[in-house]
């Protein structure tokens, strides 16, 4: 099987597995990722709103817009990454995913990661950041990229994972805008070591 093809196992497997039954009573239809498969990036957001619903597309609003903006500040564009949430489904009006939610779909993105297996994650806002980085307080931490190691039923995973302000809280909070513009800034650089990194080490 192909990447692709695993991923759409993936995602059939949340169907058929009827993972979270609430949220996806209420929801209009499973918004499992897009982008790039092969991407050296993938940002991680909380859960699907309305216009992700709709759609079926992650960060397709005003935060995906605010999104598309950053990443032109580092010559990148939607074609070059992968985009998905922690939460496939939306929760009703829009509410905070809860802590069970974002545990029953945990395994499944854990899947995603290791299909497209990225350079660096890159985690939008405190939900995603407390899945790879339950310690962590977003305004200590966020643009500081981490190396982690965590264990999903019983499998071990590495990753590199940069924790980043939601871009919805940058629309909220004006302050915050230059903040995530400066964290997007060092992306580049932080992907480049790990290439450089990686060539250094022994066959």
């Amino acid at each position: 099987m192909n990447r692709q093809d695993l991923l759409d196992q993936i995602e059939a497997d949340i169907i058929a597995k009827n993972i979270c039954p609430d949220l996806a009573k209420t929801a209009k239809r499973l918004v499992f990722g897009s982008g790039n498969i092969d991407a050296d990036i993938v940002f991680i957001g909380e859960a699907p709103g309305k216009k992700e619903d709709e759609t079926g597309e992650p960060f397709v609003g005003a935060a995906g817009k605010f999104l598309d903006t950053m990443l032109a500040t580092i010559h990148t564009n939607r074609s070059d990454i992968y985009i998905t949430n922690i939460v496939k489904y939306r929760p009703p009006n829009n509410r905070d995913p809860l802590l069970k939610e974002k545990q029953a779909f945990l395994p499944y993105l854990m899947r995603q990661l290791e299909v497209i297996d990225p350079t660096v994650i890159v985690t939008l806002g405190r939900h995603s950041m407390e899945a790879f980085l339950p310690s962590a307080i977003i305004g200590q931490n966020h643009g500081q990229a981490q190396q982690i190691c965590t264990t999903i039923d019983g499998v071990a995973y590495n990753w590199t994972v940069l924790p980043l302000y939601h871009p919805a809280a940058a629309l909220y909070n004006g302050g915050l805008r230059q903040t995530l513009y400066d964290d997007f800034a060092t992306i580049p650089n932080i992907i480049n070591k790990i290439h450089k990194l990686d060539k250094s080490l022994p066959k």
